[in-house]
């Protein structure tokens, strides 16, 4: 659809919208806000408190981070097109859209990884640990992982935005590349193939780092005392946890993208499309806050230390 010289793209992939376009906002407003809020206690607390100022806990408000830039791409759009009578955008917004998730869950995999590395150097290279991962390690593996991504999908805009459309319409309620793309009417070969490509950098080797680097560090658990094996496992368990499922959902996505297959039914892809940007952003900061014994107590410090005030100032 194009309109002054602006093209004009129609997410189509709403169910049911007219019927509960206001359970669907009150539904993601609330996980919306209470996303901004665990992650940015968590954050504020890690950094508030200098006994978390360590590459563990860093990389873990990193990732959180990430979490609240990938949820700023979907959810402001998303809550807006749930309250309009029509669920349009712009060719060039999203493109910008579909640049911010991707870059988000590129991201998501690096950082994952950083954490693995730093895991498996403090628990196999103990000895080693303060020297191998130093802050300014830390900052260049940050660097890393936020600047790859970046470059990647810098490429793969530039790729899409030469891509001539003849369809305007995305059957999604959020703007993803590998979607805008088959509406051309061209040559998308060399597209896909980058696309692929960038898939293949992104996700194999990480995954092949972390399986290797847990294959380590449970071969020096099993070799060490029940307490160490206690400790291990408390701060690896969640990590481990987390990047199976954001694995399993992303290549889904990916392979669901390219097949399109009729015979999985739309709301369950819908659901699925959204699930990194929904279950991830929710629950690490839920799962890091209880699990991780320093960074609950000093959340607890908070809350208490807010209580006294609010007692002492309504005295």
């Amino acid at each position: 659809m194009d309109n002054s010289n602006v093209t004009y793209l129609t997410l189509a992939g709403h169910v049911e919208l007219e019927k509960y376009r206001y359970v669907y906002f009150v539904m993601v407003l609330t996980v919306y806000l209470l996303i901004i809020c665990f992650n940015g206690i968590v954050i504020f607390v890690i950094f508030a408190n200098k006994c978390l100022h360590e590459p563990m806990y860093i990389f873990i408000a990193a990732l959180l981070f990430n979490a609240l830039v990938g949820s700023m791409a979907l959810y402001p759009k998303l809550l807006t097109d749930f309250l309009s009578e029509s669920q349009i955008v712009s060719y060039e917004a999203c493109t910008f859209q579909s640049f911010f998730i991707n870059t988000y869950a590129l991201s998501e995999f690096t950082l994952l990884s950083a954490m693995a590395y730093d895991r498996f150097v403090s628990i196999c290279k103990p000895l080693q640990y303060a020297t191998i991962i130093k802050m300014s390690t830390v900052r260049k593996l940050l660097f890393c992982c936020w600047c790859v991504p970046c470059c990647e999908n810098s490429i793969a805009l530039t790729l899409t935005f030469q891509v001539k459309l003849c369809r305007y319409r995305l059957n999604r309620i959020y703007c993803n590349n590998s979607s805008v793309v088959k509406l051309s009417c061209g040559d998308i070969s060399v597209r896909n193939s980058y696309t692929f490509f960038i898939f293949v950098i992104a996700v194999f080797p990480p995954v092949i780092f972390v399986i290797y680097s847990y294959i380590r560090i449970l071969h020096v658990c099993l070799q060490s005392s029940k307490d160490f094996r206690r400790k291990a496992l408390q701060t690896c368990f969640p990590h481990l946890f987390i990047f199976i499922c954001f694995t399993v959902t992303s290549c889904f996505e990916v392979i669901n993208n390219r097949l399109e297959s009729n015979q999985i039914p739309h709301i369950f892809s819908m659901i699925m499309s959204v699930e990194n940007l929904v279950i991830p952003p929710l629950f690490n900061p839920i799962i890091y806050g209880l699990k991780m014994k320093n960074i609950f107590n000093c959340i607890k410090k908070l809350i208490q230390e807010n209580k006294t005030n609010v007692i002492l100032s309504l005295r």
